[in-house]
Formats: structure tokens, sequence, C-alpha cells
């Protein structure tokens, strides 16, 4: 999940420097949606004693 994540910043990145103000907004927002969404999983994975996320 961290890794699509990182795609989306990308994404969102070059779609800023090419001046696409929309999709570099909705990569970015998917992306900051993304990171937290794998804060709270390993969050609780971590907690548990899970390695495997």
């Amino acid at each position: 999940m961290l890794h699509w994540s990182l795609v989306f910043l990308v994404i969102a990145l070059i779609a800023a420097v090419l001046g696409f103000g929309g999709i570099a907004g909705a990569a970015a927002g998917i992306a900051k949606i993304l990171f937290f969404v794998f804060l709270v999983i390993w969050l609780i994975a971590f907690i548990t004693g899970r390695r495997a996320v």
C-alpha cells in the first residue's frame, strides 16, 4: 500500500509540473488517503505483534 501511495505522489508531482492542477490535486488526495490507511494497518500490526505488512 505504501508503494501505491508513492506512485500516486509521483503522478501528482508530474501532473503539477505539467500544469494539470485538477489531476495533481486528485492524485495527491489519493496518495494521502493511501498513506494514512497504510499507517493505520501498520500500527495495528505493530501493536498485535505481526510482521507481515
